[in-house]
This record gives structure tokens, C-alpha cells and sequence, in this order.
């Protein structure tokens, strides 16, 4: 928001639970404040019913970044989804549509019949996929059984990214890990304070498939366990506290070592003067 401010620029979000509608508190949504201090965009802009897939995304900030630059202003893409920005610079594997009749019949089929199948198909797939893992061993051979070709042949090809279409400013907050985690304890404790459990409450009244995205985002399976009387509200606190710290032990490796080593990694708590010298990495000060 401070470099928004400072650059009559517009965040756009690269965040895959904050693109629902559904979880403004659990998600962290940007506050009625927050948007009067900057504008955002592709925030809670899709029912939870509807699955976003990276592709899905990729297209809605492609559409956003093109009418920001037609109205002279700058898009601050802002968001820990690693795969929704690769895809967005790099582009997408060109898989056609899966033929309905070979998706229908993998997808009934149980992870172990499946990864059987795979197995002479796509043995590279077959051997470093986990072997509970139903989507990916599906996917893998859904793509293999309809295009004959592996996934791995078609991900060599990358199609739509615009990296090398624009000019990049990246910059890559690694803060101290304590001062990350503490920070992931404090918030998930507010989000509760805030209505967190009233909003789960209501997301499982509406009975959606229970691989939705967002009946996956953090913070859900342990708010609902204590609504289902399973354990205490200090308990699920604590569980849903731990389940962020996870998950952003998971973001700041792949931060860390996935992009390019030219990005600069800033290494400070976001505090005080250090938003000023984080800020100047991009060319601006606060």
C-alpha cells in the first residue's frame, strides 16, 4: 500500500485464497481501510464454489495489468502463490482438454489403480510422485492416457507468459523466521477474535465438495473440527497457528531458492524504516 501510495499504483493479488469471496478473515482480505488507501484488485472476486486454477488467474491479472498500464498506472502484483506468478511470467504447458470420458474414468478410480496404470505410461511420474497423492498421480495420467504424451513432454513448452513483455520490479521479503512466526500466531489468534469461526460456520453450511480450494484454505479443517465438537477452541487455535507456520515455512524456502538469484531477497522484519529501504530496492523510497 506504501508503494502504491508512493506510485499511484494499484495491487493486484497473487493469492489463491484471497482470490474468494467467501474467507475475507481467514483469507486476510484487504480491509474496507485498506482499500481506501490503495485500490485493489482480483480480491474476493470469485464464489468459493468455482475452482481458480493458476491458467484462470493468469488471465483475470493479465486482463487487470493491460488496463492498468492503459490507464498509466502501475500494477504491484502482491501475493505468496508461487505457482499463479510463475505462470503469469512464464506462461502455461499447452495440454488440450482432457477428453471427458478418460477424465471421467480416472477420476473414479482409486489412487492405487491409478498409479498401476501410470506406471508403464509415464514410469518417470510413477516413480517421484508420492503414492497417496491422488490429484497429481490422476493428472499425470489423465494427460498421458488422452494426448499421448507425458506431462513432463508437455511441460517443457510454455505458452501466454508475459515476462518478456514487461519490465519487472521483484523484490522478495525473507524476514527473520521467529519474527515470520510470531507474526502467524498473532494473526490467526485476530482472525478468530474477528469472526473467523462465524465465517467457517457459514462455508460449511453450503455442503461444497470438500476438494474446493477453498474448503482447503488454512485455518478451515481446524475451525471446523472444534465446530464439529472434536476439540476446543484453544485447541484448533493453536492447530490452525501451527498449520500457517507450515505453511509459510513452505513459501519462504520456495521464495528463497525458486526465483531468479538476481531478485533481490530482502532480509529485515517489515517495520518501521525498513519498509523505506525496502521500497528503495524497487527505485522507490517510502
Amino acid at each position: 500500500m506504501r508503494l502504491a501510495e508512493a506510485t499511484n499504483g494499484a495491487i493486484v493479488n497473487a493469492d489463491s485464497a484471497q482470490i474468494y469471496r467467501d474467507l475475507p478473515i481467514l483469507s486476510a482480505a484487504p480491509t474496507k481501510l485498506d482499500r481506501n488507501r490503495a485500490k485493489h484488485l482480483l480480491y474476493g472476486v470469485l464464489d468459493g464454489a468455482r475452482a481458480c486454477s493458476a491458467a484462470d488467474w493468469a488471465d483475470m491479472a493479465k486482463a487487470e495489468i493491460a488496463r492498468l498500464h492503459g490507464d498509466g498506472r502501475l500494477p504491484i502484483l502482491v501475493g505468496g502463490t508461487g505457482l499463479y506468478v510463475r505462470t503469469l511470467l512464464d506462461g502455461i504447458a499447452p495440454i488440450p482438454e482432457i477428453e471427458p470420458d478418460i477424465r471421467a474414468k480416472v477420476r473414479a478410480n482409486g489412487v492405487g489403480e491409478n498409479l498401476a496404470e501410470l506406471m508403464p505410461l509415464d514410469p518417470v511420474a510413477a516413480n517421484s510422485l508420492n503414492p497417496g497423492d491422488t490429484t497429481r498421480i490422476a493428472r499425470a495420467l489423465e494427460v498421458v492416457k488422452s494426448t499421448g504424451r507425458t506431462l513432463a513432454e508437455w511441460q517443457k513448452q510454455r505458452v501466454g507468459g508475459i515476462g518478456d513483455e514487461i519490465e519487472l520490479k521483484p523484490l522478495v521479503p525473507l524476514p527473520p523466521r521467529p519474527w515470520l512466526y510470531e507474526r502467524c500466531n498473532q494473526r490467526f489468534a485476530e482472525m478468530v477474535d474477528h469472526g473467523a469461526l462465524a465465517e467457517v460456520e457459514a462455508l460449511l453450511a453450503r455442503n461444497l465438495d470438500p476438494d474446493l480450494p477453498v474448503m482447503r484454505a488454512i485455518g478451515v479443517a481446524e475451525l471446523r473440527a472444534h465446530l464439529g465438537g472434536e476439540m476446543s477452541l484453544d485447541h484448533a487455535i493453536a492447530a490452525g497457528q501451527q498449520a500457517t507456520r507450515r505453511y509459510a515455512k513452505r513459501q519462504y524456502s520456495w521464495f528463497a531458492h525458486q526465483p531468479p538469484p538476481e531478485w533481490p531477497r530482502f532480509h529485515e522484519p517489515l517495520v518501521e524504516d525498513a519498509l523505506d529501504r525496502a521500497l528503495a530496492l524497487l527505485g522507490t523510497a517510502g
